[in-house]
């Protein structure tokens, strides 16, 4: 794992497309803390690589004379992290501190002195007192996903001190002046470019941000940055488009978004919100690529049904259909006629469609002949929730309404068949259309990212989904 959570959310550099959007997440201080585990363990790993290279050289020591001296094979045995914080800059970017960082090595010293007399053995140092600071700045790419940087960095030793196993005491004071000041200098060196390196490690995780989202076999949503993040002293909100587009074919819907606010929780580590733009922009592209059409036939009307789709039945309420073509099955095409809209309202979503009912009755040589065409305009109600890592709803039916448009059986009250369509919608459209709903579309996400604990609230134009977040890979 890595920094993945929180650098994805933490832009400096600005985005500037000048448009509002359609989605909205806020990362709060809770998911910065969840963030700040995960990228301790990138750093620390990253700081176990330290190369310390060899140290030798000649020293006079009273009253043994010059000795010639080496230390080698230094190589790290433990790194400690033990406090850490992350913390958002209002109008900057993110700002991570390390401190009371601990390194250990071992490694093994020579002398020798008097021209003949050698000596070896090894020692145990310990780097300790050790603080890091960094601040991460996070651009956007072509695609409009992120990639991250470390902008500045800086690295400070408190202490080095060191166990000599074997050998006289005055090693001790042989090698310490030597010792700290080339730890000091070697790690203070090598220390900012790991961090740099772990920051830019995260760059191929932050590359599967799904830019672009396939849906299904027509839609596909799109969450490219759109604008330079907001970053408060407790959260980072990053703005992206959230629009559908039919697959194949980019078309911008005839509306644009509204400006919305989401408001000041922080109980979770993210926030997703999404405003009535985006469904409304599914509906949009769903229309456009002429995926809102369905024939109805009687195999869909469950057989316990005394209404069945057939001139006999429609005889009933019609007369001159059964006189006409009697002993006929009929088949019915419903197709909207302008694109649906989606309203948010608190704790209501609702969905007002308007299309068109076209009766066939289905000849013996299987050709169709029109009967009527009837306007319908329905509302449904539909109610939001999470499933793994995509929005998904259901709907439920509010009212119906049948006009007549056009007749090629002579006139008749359209009002005799609303109990036969109240059944087609109930028992057919509604739930065709909630198996569809209950499939979902994609919420922004960046590689194995599951979500837990989640809420979901319908606001005035927009949804809040609430949750907690786990990486499992």
């Amino acid at each position: 794992m890595s920094l993945r959570v929180w650098l994805l959310l933490v832009v400096v550099v600005p985005v500037t497309l000048g448009t509002n959007p359609g989605v909205k997440v806020r990362l709060t201080q809770k998911g910065l803390e969840y963030g700040r585990q995960l990228g301790i363990s990138s750093i620390q790993q990253k700081l176990r690589t330290i190369k310390v290279p060899d140290i030798s050289g000649k020293q006079k020591v009273s009253p043994i004379g010059k000795v010639e001296y080496s230390l080698s094979n230094m190589n790290i045995v433990d790194v400690g992290l033990p406090k850490s914080a992350v913390t958002p800059v209002a109008g900057t970017g993110i700002k991570l501190s390390i401190g009371d960082a601990f390194i250990h090595l071992h490694g093994n010293w020579r002398v020798k002195y008097l021209r003949v007399i050698k000596d070896s053995g090894s020692f145990d140092l310990s780097v300790n007192a050790l603080a890091i600071s960094t601040s991460i700045a996070i651009h956007s790419d072509e695609t409009g996903r992120p990639t991250v940087s470390s902008v500045s960095c800086e690295a400070h030793v408190g202490s080095v001190s060191v166990k000599f196993h074997g050998g006289a005491s005055w090693l001790y004071n042989l090698f310490t002046n030597f010792i700290d000041k080339a730890l000091r200098n070697t790690l203070e060196k090598q220390i900012c470019p790991l961090v740099a390196d772990a920051v830019s490690d995260m760059n191929p995780h932050l590359k599967t941000l799904n830019v672009i989202a396939k849906v299904d076999k027509y839609t596909e949503i799109e969450y490219s940055m759109v604008t330079s993040p907001t970053v408060s002293e407790s959260s980072i909100d990053l703005s992206l488009k959230g629009e559908f587009y039919s697959i194949g074919k980019h078309q911008e819907a005839p509306f644009s978004p509204v400006a919305f606010f989401l408001p000041p929780q922080a109980n979770n580590m993210l926030y997703f919100g999404i405003s009535a733009y985006t469904p409304n922009t599914a509906a949009f592209a769903y229309n456009s690529a002429g995926a809102l059409s369905l024939y109805i036939t009687d195999d869909m009307i469950p057989q316990s049904s005394p209404i069945r789709l057939n001139t006999k039945t429609f005889g009933t309420f019609i007369p001159q259909i059964a006189k006409r073509y009697p002993g006929l099955m009929m088949k019915l095409l419903l197709q909207t006629i302008k694109t649906p809209n989606i309203s948010f309202q608190p704790n209501n979503v609702t969905i007002q469609a308007s299309a068109t009912v076209t009766a066939y009755a289905i000849q013996p040589n299987t050709t169709l002949t029109p009967l009527f065409v009837l306007n319908l305009n329905t509302s449904v109600s539909g109610k939001m929730f999470v499933s793994e890592m995509r929005l998904a709803g259901a709907v439920t039916l509010n009212e119906m309404d049948l006009t007549l448009r056009t007749s090629y059986i002579g006139d008749f009250q359209v009002r005799s068949l609303d109990n036969i369509l109240q059944l087609v919608l109930k028992v057919v459209v509604i739930p065709k259309l909630n198996v569809k709903l209950s499939q979902g579309y994609p919420l922004p996400a960046i590689g194995k990212m599951k979500l837990v604990n989640t809420q979901v609230q319908v606001l005035k134009d927009y949804m809040l989904v609430g949750t907690d977040v786990q990486f499992t890979g």
